[in-house]
């Protein structure tokens, strides 16, 4: 099959998705505009913001967008073929990565914006709810210590295409100056839109363009900035406890605008490349149901690699713990909630096919971000021509970087509101004390581990995050059902997720046990494996018991 065809047949199917499937889950939802949102409600101009749609999109579509739809897929297919790959991404996220987003947004809204952990625990019971938030917490660690491993390696080397090719500067400096220069223009970009308020349009015109000036501008001040591993890594962490604190307006929503629009550039970019019609299906559609490693089985480890391609529960943190704060009208949530996971899904098929062009024998030994930046490398050079390929290349690159970093601050924050509904915190220094507490073990792995550590983790990371995805349906069904309202579109992902995930965690624990020598990364896997088992054990658990209470009506 063309591949361009075959990218047309998927779009098609998100796009009826979209029109069909994400109407009938907005009606079982129930929503109306006539209901006040928390933006309205608890309006306080630092976490609650009432919120374009359009604004919001972007904000929320890259704080949801960064490494997992990118490295998930490549990972995945390079182990088991495009064909189960494409089929889980474009069947998964259809019928439960978007409705898990949609009820997540759905249901804080709802619950005056509260996380997914103040909702099990409103309708699981509060030890339910305790384990919840201590399940998310350590879901948070792991996001926060794999990506910010990723985000320090590309700052001090850059990069493998980037380190690779010709260029006379400092790799490593050149995606470190652009990232810095993209926050600060973020930052300035919330200063003109909360005391100048321009038309949104005016703003776009202004500082869209200059997002890629900075980022051309990092090539040629490769050298400002040259940090060694660590410090990077203090850094980095040290802004995300400052922007946890920030408010909104001044940081996140104004860097995830501009980010989202470097996602659809990238988006774009991979289109046109699809489209062209120059490119045939190189990757074998099939591989092997099993890779012979510990983590090497199709059957639970595709879907646990592929991650938030296809369903992540990370999504639910920031549609309740961000997103939900800032939706204007609950109409919009369909727009925000179940079109931003459809568009996440188009991203990961665009990773997918920077492999599936490729020759197998040409990718051994690439890391999934040197394979994406060579394919967005490839798309881009059709526009600009030949002679600019290593320019194409270091885009695609500095885009993966930008996708990356910017979860970062997202997952610290929604750590710091974890910690805050957890301890009954409310003032300002409860906050900055969450966030510490939050940023202390991130610190402690990242002065102590080697670089690219983030590798032992992906998998873990991958399994948890699904699992809390299924966690997060478990809540949201009891709150359906509690409501006298249908909940199969939510049971039966819910029961699929949580076996696929809690299987996957056994045999991680189970393998990292066998593979440990003593106190080592291995043994960690293991406990933490154990630990996750456990919490969402018992929040199922109190889910039955609740299942056969009679029904009331709920929020």
């Amino acid at each position: 099959m063309k591949l361009a065809l075959l990218a047309v047949l998927f779009f098609a199917a998100l796009a009826a998705a979209y029109r069909f499937y994400g109407r009938f889950v907005a009606r079982a939802l129930g929503l109306d505009d006539s209901r006040a949102t928390p933006a309205h409600t608890r309006a306080d101009g630092v976490d609650f913001v009432a919120t374009p749609p359009f604004y919001l999109f972007a904000q929320h579509f890259s704080a949801i967008a960064a490494a997992g739809p990118i490295a998930g897929p490549i990972l995945a297919c390079q182990t088991f073929g495009w064909l189960p790959c494409l089929l889980w991404i474009g069947v998964g996220v259809v019928f439960i990565g978007a409705v898990h987003d949609f009820a997540s947004l759905a249901a804080s809204v709802r619950h005056g914006g509260t996380s997914v952990a103040e909702i099990a625990r409103a309708h699981l019971g509060t030890p339910a709810g305790r384990a919840m938030m201590a399940f998310i917490w350590i879901a948070l660690i792991y996001v926060i210590v794999a990506f910010t491993d990723i985000t320090v390696g590309s700052f001090v080397t850059g990069t493998e295409e980037l380190a690779a090719g010709s260029h006379s500067f400092n790799p490593g400096g050149a995606v470190a100056m652009a990232s810095v220069s993209y926050l600060a223009l973020s930052c300035l970009l919330g200063l003109v839109q909360r005391f100048l308020a321009p038309p949104l349009w005016l703003a776009t015109v202004l500082f869209v363009p200059a997002t890629f000036a900075v980022a051309w501008a990092g090539t040629h001040f490769s050298h400002v900035l040259e940090f060694d591993r660590i410090t990077w890594g203090l850094v980095i962490l040290g802004y995300c406890a400052l922007a946890s604190v920030t408010p909104v307006w001044a940081l996140l929503q104004p860097r995830g605008y501009l980010g989202g629009f470097v996602l659809y550039s990238a988006l774009a970019i991979g289109v046109v490349g699809i489209l062209s019609c120059r490119y045939e299906i190189q990757a074998p559609a099939f591989r092997t149901f099993d890779a012979g490693t510990s983590t090497g089985a199709l059957f639970p480890f595709l879907f646990v690699t592929i991650a938030c391609g296809a369903c992540s529960g990370f999504h639910g943190l920031v549609c309740s713990g961000t997103t939900s704060k800032q939706v204007s009208r609950e109409s919009h949530m369909h727009f925000v909630g179940y079109g931003a996971m459809l568009a996440e899904a188009f991203v990961a098929l665009i990773a997918l096919v920077t492999v599936m062009i490729v020759m197998p024998g040409d990718l051994a030994g690439l890391q999934p971000g040197t394979i994406y930046g060579r394919g967005i490398g490839e798309f881009l050079t059709q526009w600009i021509g030949e002679d600019k390929r290593n320019f194409a290349v270091t885009f695609g690159a500095m885009a993966f970087s930008t996708f990356v970093f910017d979860t970062l601050d997202v997952c610290t924050r929604l750590g710091r509101y974890i910690l805050e509904e957890l301890f009954g915190w409310r003032t300002r220094a409860g906050a900055l004390c969450a966030t510490l507490i939050t940023i202390g073990p991130p610190t402690l792995i990242l002065c102590t581990s080697d670089a690219g550590a983030w590798k032992d983790y992906w998998t873990l990371f991958g399994a948890s995050n699904q699992l809390l995805a299924g966690l997060t349906l478990v809540a949201i069904t009891i709150w359906l059902r509690k409501g006298g309202r249908p909940t199969w579109f939510t049971l039966v992902p819910m029961v699929f997720v949580l076996s696929i995930t809690l299987w996957a965690l056994a045999r991680i624990a189970l393998a990292s046990f066998a593979a440990s020598a003593g106190l080592d990364a291995k043994l960690c896997n293991g406990l933490a494996s154990a630990a996750l088992i456990g919490l969402a054990l018992f929040v199922v658990a109190s889910a039955l018991k609740r299942w056969r209470e009679p029904l009331t009506a709920g929020p």
